[in-house]
């Protein structure tokens, strides 16, 4: 009974939606509806590229990762992103993109490749995310939804199925906008097991919309093993501010992990069963410390807290239970341009003419929004049963006794009782699935 009480595991899912619109609405035309292309599956289109291109795409999407969390890392609050996701939606745009526009979207993905050779690598790491022999779920769904009077580039079409599995799904945009909207919103709906919804918010799409490209990632993992117990957990302070706390469901633990201290933070991993993806705990020192540690943040800062950790014979651990869920999407637009690629979203100097190429001006396509959404939820139950958590007054796990005529190393303490950041990291990779923040673990 014990083990089936103490079965932990953790559930994220992110979402990123690009859409792009044509500068004005032309005529209707009786252009055919473009079905999908029909060619071999993605393992079977494209060359296998080497383990260093698959690990170059993992750090530049870590790079981006980071970047990115300097703009939106500006709202306070609890904070949750997939930087694998994004990247992943931003590569498959990029490869439509030519001139100044790929450039842009190039730079700011700190890929030094080009976009066919990023396609390849990371259609290589998707498949490598998602080997069923992994002992955890974790999938990665692409799609296209077009306007189906539109005329699209068959290879770009082709490519995007190779590289991404990304499909082209008809959509009546020009007539039935709405009715689109609420199509590609189900269909992320039944991608996330219905845990992202209203991702296109209402308005996203109308009659100048041809093309929505939707990245999807969930993942749910089991703890390694049962490092927290269900009796353990109890309300223990949380600190918001050195002067605000309040009591919060906190999960407790007394046992051999990885765990690090330098420079003014304490790092902690907690595997997943297999041990190929692990969760990083960063918590500062100080209770007011997150926003120095966030603001002097970089790829070679998460890397070297990674290379840092070590492992040691007893480590004390209290975290909370949280729940990250967004009601509404971030929007992305402003904070990509300013990272260097404005032209994607200027109506005028816009070049996507590898996804669409018309003679006419009119149907030039650009980047109207970016739409992302991170669910994030950690406790010590399964996480489906999450929603009713019980919080049992009781103590955490106290510290052996220490052998006789022995005294050994003073155990490490690592009590997440103020705010801070998490990562969830694809260890043969290097890749950032997830990040957040968390500032109030009673605040979803």
């Amino acid at each position: 009974m014990l083990h089936a009480m103490a079965n932990k595991s953790i559930l994220l899912v992110a979402l990123m939606a690009i859409v792009l619109a044509a500068i004005a609405k032309p005529q209707r035309t009786q252009t055919p509806e473009i079905a999908s292309p029909q060619i071999a599956p993605a393992a079977a289109s494209i060359d296998s590229p080497s383990a260093a291109n698959t690990r170059a795409i993992a750090d530049a999407s870590n790079a981006f990762a980071v970047d990115l969390w300097q703009r939106v890392g500006k709202t306070p609050g609890n904070l949750s992103i997939s930087p694998g996701s994004i990247s992943a939606a931003l590569a498959m745009t990029w490869g439509g993109a030519k001139g100044q526009t790929a450039e842009g979207i190039g730079k700011v993905l700190h890929i030094p490749e080009d976009a066919k050779t990023a396609g390849e690598a990371w259609g290589s790491l998707i498949r490598a995310l998602e080997d069923p022999a992994r002992p955890f779920t974790l999938r990665i769904a692409n799609r296209l939804f077009g306007e189906k009077t539109f005329a699209f580039e068959q290879p770009f079409l082709e490519w995007t199925e190779a590289a991404y599995g990304a499909a082209l799904e008809p959509m009546d945009f020009m007539g039935a906008a709405e009715t689109s909207r609420t199509h590609i919103n189900a269909w992320v709906d039944e991608r996330t097991e219905h845990r992202i919804l209203d991702l296109l918010p209402f308005g996203s799409i109308d009659t100048n919309s041809r093309l929505i490209l939707v990245n999807a990632i969930y993942f749910h993992a089991d703890w390694a093993w049962h490092f927290f117990v269900k009796e353990a957990t109890s309300p223990a302070p949380f600190f918001t501010s050195p002067s605000v706390q309040h009591d919060v469901p906190t999960m407790h633990a007394s046992s051999s992990f990885r765990a690090a201290e330098s420079n003014g933070v304490k790092v902690l991993e907690l595997e997943y069963k297999g041990g190929d993806v692990a969760m990083m705990v960063v918590l500062p020192n100080k209770v007011d410390g997150l926003a120095d540690i966030e603001k002097n943040m970089t790829a070679d800062t998460i890397a070297s807290w990674t290379k840092g950790l070590a492992s040691k014979p007893e480590v004390i651990v209290s975290l909370p239970n949280f729940e990250l869920n967004p009601p509404e999407p971030i929007q992305l637009r402003n904070d990509l341009a300013a990272l260097g690629m404005p032209e994607a979203f200027d109506r005028e100097k816009s070049d996507f003419s590898g996804i669409a190429n018309s003679p006419d001006p009119r149907n030039r396509l650009y980047v109207s929004a970016i739409y992302h959404k991170a669910f994030v939820k950690v406790d010590e139950k399964g996480t489906e049963a999450a929603a009713a958590t019980d919080i049992i007054s009781d103590t955490p796990t106290p510290m052996p006794a220490p052998m006789p005529f022995n005294t050994p190393p003073p155990p490490f303490v690592f009590r997440a009782d103020h705010p801070f950041l998490f990562f969830i990291i694809d260890k043969p990779s290097g890749l950032i699935l997830f990040m957040g923040r968390v500032s109030d673990p009673l605040s979803t």
